[in-house]
């Protein structure tokens, strides 16, 4: 009887790894498709700082230490046009047409002839993040207490006038929506101080205390920012409201710290990550077709070992790259049309009459559960506002699943509740606002 109960089980244990071994397979081999992986030279360690595309063939990429590179293909081959041996740090890379650029670091260096050759605009500058209008009107900032500030050139650099100065909170990160408007801030500071200028930089004020990694204004009201996380303005940038990243299903890291805009309804981003078998992750893409309401993500790679996406660029809806340190992807068909991800999947093609919150399972659970809810079709509707929150046994709310505009259908989601002690826990669903159940489940440590 022993043995024959032990063979059960060992036929059952092949047929699981076998199960495994498939998903993981598909997983790994059968990505969405819309994405190829581009390559970089050999750059002897050293990491992308920053990329830029003029349009699809040409395209630029500046390390930390050294190295300028020019791709006239789109991407697919990438060649060193500048090799540095003095130790300059690059940073910023912006080109303002297909022949004029800058490149920005402890120093900063122009070019007239499409990175050909490169001179010494002001050898004495150290910039820490810079905004050009035009070939003539930049700005740069540099958060050094005693030297740095904001600082302004109107002949293309070649001298620089301080605007603002505010000691140990000089600024690092500059934005220009044009030759009036923008916002500078410290990230570094314990309390960063986002400021605006709509004088083109002779006077700055407080907006709020929050920072950003990366900024972009539609028009000089409607514009986003991310640092970590997404928001958007709509009043020139005086408040900002918190946009929903996917968040549950195999995402572990919803970060938003680059972004690129098409238009004030289609934006990419990258700095999230996706589990992947063996304790290994995956970059995400995060795109939004209607100015950050609704955010899902695209998974361009499993195969490939590309951990986080660092910088992004897209020159239309269509062409567009990805990359991370040392190598990348790139589109030709706006990503994976077809496959964009919420971070809550749906489970089936039917379409429900009904809102239905059903018992999660399983439960008791030991530390995830899984919780499956419909959507009804109702009259002329298209989409609703989902909300679905867990809660403590005192009502106290400890966790939003599920906060997005959904199609009518079916949804599951996963909870995980091990950062929580042992006890009971309530979850409820709302449509618009309004509740339409609330179930009980309890976790067992």
């Amino acid at each position: 009887m022993e043995n024959k109960f032990l063979n059960k089980v060992s036929t059952l244990l092949f047929y699981i790894s076998i199960l495994l071994f498939i998903i993981a397979f598909n997983f790994a081999h059968n990505p969405p498709s819309g994405w190829y992986q581009q390559f970089l030279p050999n750059l002897n360690g050293q990491n992308i700082a920053d990329i830029t595309f003029l349009d699809s063939l040409n395209g630029y990429a500046v390390t930390g230490l050294h190295y300028i590179l020019k791709t006239s293909n789109g991407g697919d081959n990438w060649n060193i046009i500048y090799n540095d041996s003095t130790g300059f740090i690059f940073k910023r890379v912006q080109f303002l047409n297909q022949s004029t650029g800058f490149v920005g670091g402890t120093g900063l260096i122009k070019t007239t002839d499409g990175g050909n050759s490169w001179s010494n605009v002001n050898p004495f500058v150290s910039i820490d993040d810079m905004s050009f209008t035009n070939k003539d009107t930049a700005w740069y900032v540099y958060s050094e207490s005693l030297t740095g500030g904001v600082f302004r050139t109107t002949n293309g650099g070649v001298n620089w006038s301080q605007q603002y100065s505010a000691g140990s909170q000089n600024p690092d990160k500059i934005y220009m929506f044009n030759s009036r408007i923008g916002f500078i801030v410290k990230n570094t500071s314990g309390a960063p101080s986002l400021r605006k200028t709509t004088n083109g930089g002779f006077n700055w004020f407080s907006v709020l205390n929050e920072g950003f990694r990366d900024m972009y204004f539609a028009d000089s009201l409607t514009g986003w920012r991310a640092n970590f996380s997404m928001k958007k303005t709509t009043d020139g940038g005086i408040t900002w409201v918190n946009q929903i990243m996917p968040q549950g299903g195999k995402i572990i890291l919803n970060d938003v710290n680059k972004f690129a805009n098409i238009n004030s309804d289609i934006l990419w981003g990258v700095g999230g990550e996706v589990g992947y078998p063996n304790n290994q992750s995956r970059g995400i893409i995060y795109k939004t077709t209607n100015g950050g309401q609704l955010w899902g993500y695209q998974l361009p790679d499993t195969s490939i070992n590309i951990f986080r996406y660092f910088n992004i660029d897209f020159i239309n809806n269509f062409n567009g790259w990805a990359y991370s340190s040392f190598t990348g992807v790139h589109t030709l068909s706006g990503g994976d049309s077809i496959t964009i991800y919420t971070g809550v999947t749906p489970i089936g093609n039917t379409i429900p009459d009904k809102f239905k919150l059903y018992q999660n399972y399983p439960n008791p659970f030991n530390p995830k559960t899984i919780i499956n809810y419909t959507i009804g079709a109702g009259e002329l509707r298209i989409s609703d506002y989902i909300t679905l929150k867990v809660y403590n046994i005192e009502g106290k709310e400890i966790k939003t699943l599920v906060n997005k505009k959904q199609n009518a259908g079916e949804y599951k989601v996963e909870f995980n509740g091990s950062d929580l002690t042992s006890g009971v826990y309530f979850y409820s669903l709302f449509v618009e606002g309004k509740i339409i159940d609330t179930k009980k489940m309890v976790l067992v440590r």
